[in-house]
């Protein structure tokens, strides 16, 4: 038994080149998630918590919804999406601020994204707003102008014609 030579495994030449690139590309994906996460400060965005939708412009911080200053320039934008608009409509931080918007709706699935309209720039602020879910997304604010907020979801005949603005001003 001892003499008998062990079988060997043997795998086609054009196979293992495509199994090699394949471990290369995940090695590179991780990579490049990482680097995202970590050290550039990008995150998915999670519900922050959840809401009934039929209820939640009646009380707590949705039934006055707009900007609060917690001071040292932090500010909490409440917002509220419902067919074919957003409520408020209309914000405004001093450059520099940090804004933590909660964003919500009360009617269909609505989008929230944020673009500076002064340079054409969108800003990486983007979110699928769900009735009975609060997403929350933070931004700093570095650059003065007039932001504007959009729907990027459809959501019925007036869809083009829901945004609103946040003046970001000296």
């Amino acid at each position: 038994m001892s003499g008998q030579a062990k079988p060997s495994l043997h795998i086609d030449s054009y196979e293992r080149n495509w199994i090699i690139v394949t471990v290369v590309l995940l090695v590179v994906f991780a990579t490049a998630v990482s680097v995202a996460g970590f050290m550039m400060g990008i995150n998915v965005p999670a519900p922050q918590n959840r809401v009934d939708p039929k209820t939640v412009n009646k009380e707590g911080p949705f039934a006055n919804p707009g900007l609060r200053d917690l001071g040292g320039g932090k500010y909490e934008a409440y917002v509220l999406a419902q067919m074919w608009k957003f409520t408020p409509n209309t914000l405004s931080v001093p450059v520099g601020s940090s804004v933590t918007f909660y964003i919500t709706s009360i009617d269909v699935q609505h989008g929230f994204k944020l673009a500076n309209l002064s340079t054409g720039e969108a800003t990486n602020l983007n979110v699928q707003v769900v009735p009975g879910q609060v997403s929350k997304l933070t931004i700093k604010l570095d650059k003065t102008g007039t932001y504007q907020y959009i729907c990027t979801e459809y959501c019925g005949a007036s869809h083009p014609a829901m945004f609103g603005t946040l003046e970001v001003t000296p």
